[in-house]
C-alpha cells in the first residue's frame, strides 16, 4: 500500500514561514555596516584571545613566487594599527623574498570557536628598523637566537646542523644583548579589500566586506 502525504510516517513539508523561523533562531545580530573596520576587527581578535585554545592571532599568510605560483603559510600577527597588519620573518625565507620581489598579499584570519573568519588583501611595506628593533627586544632569548642560527627555508642538512649552528650563536652572544639580525624584520600589509564572515544556519553566511576608497572605506554585503 502506498504512502500518502498524509500518512504520519512522512514529515510534513516545512512552510515557508517555518524555514525563516528555523534560518533566524537563536541567531546573532547581524554584522553593523561599521565606517572602521580595524574596530570590528579588533572586537574580533579580543573574543578569539578569549575563546581560541592557542594562538588566536594565528593567520594564513598567501604570496607568490617568480612563476606566479601561489603559496601560503601560518604566521602570527604581531601588530595591527590603522596602517595595517605586522608579522615578522627571516627577510631570506621564501615569504620574505616573494614579498620583496611582489609586495602584495593576502591574509585569513580563522577562529573556530567563533565560527568567523576575516580576509584582507593589500600591499606590501616594510617595517622601519626602530620598530624591528622595538618588537625583536620584546622576544625571548631562545627565539632572538633562533633568528641568528636559523638559514629559514633554505636546505638543512640535519637536525644536528642547527642545534650547532645555535649553540655558535650562543657562545658569541654570551649573556649579553642580542641584537636583531640584519636579515630579520618585518612587513607590514596595507589592507586595500577586507572582508568579514560569519557563520550562519544552513550555510546562509553573512559576508560584509570593505573596500578602501578616497575619503574612507566603503562596505558592501555578498551573497554566501
Amino acid at each position: 500500500m502506498s504512502k500518502t502525504p498524509d500518512d504520519p510516517l512522512i514529515p510534513a513539508s516545512p512552510s515557508e514561514d517555518d524555514y525563516v523561523r528555523q534560518v533566524t533562531a537563536a541567531e546573532p545580530p547581524p554584522l553593523l555596516s561599521e565606517d572602521d573596520p580595524f574596530a570590528l576587527f579588533a572586537d574580533w581578535l579580543k573574543e578569539a584571545g578569549a575563546k581560541e585554545p592557542n594562538d588566536p592571532n594565528a593567520m594564513a599568510l598567501a604570496t607568490v613566487d617568480e612563476a606566479g605560483l601561489p603559496d601560503v603559510r601560518m604566521v602570527l600577527l604581531k601588530d595591527v594599527d590603522p596602517g595595517g597588519f605586522v608579522f615578522y620573518t627571516n627577510l631570506g625565507s621564501a615569504k620574505g623574498r616573494q614579498l620583496a620581489a611582489n609586495p602584495q598579499a593576502a591574509l585569513l584570519f580563522h577562529w573556530k570557536s567563533l565560527r568567523r573568519q576575516v580576509r584582507v588583501r593589500g600591499a606590501i611595506t616594510p617595517v622601519s628598523d626602530q620598530e624591528a628593533d622595538a618588537y625583536f627586544a620584546t622576544r625571548a632569548r631562545p627565539a632572538q637566537i633562533g633568528a641568528w642560527a636559523s638559514a629559514q627555508s633554505r636546505p638543512l642538512p640535519d637536525r644536528l646542523a642547527l642545534e650547532k649552528k645555535i649553540a655558535e650563536v650562543g657562545l658569541k652572544f654570551g649573556l649579553g644583548q642580542v641584537a636583531r639580525p640584519p636579515h630579520w624584520s618585518g612587513f607590514r600589509l596595507a589592507p586595500q579589500v577586507m572582508e568579514f564572515w560569519r557563520d550562519r544556519p544552513f550555510r546562509l553566511h553573512e559576508r560584509l566586506v570593505f573596500r578602501q576608497a578616497a575619503g574612507g572605506w566603503t562596505t558592501e554585503r555578498l551573497f554566501p
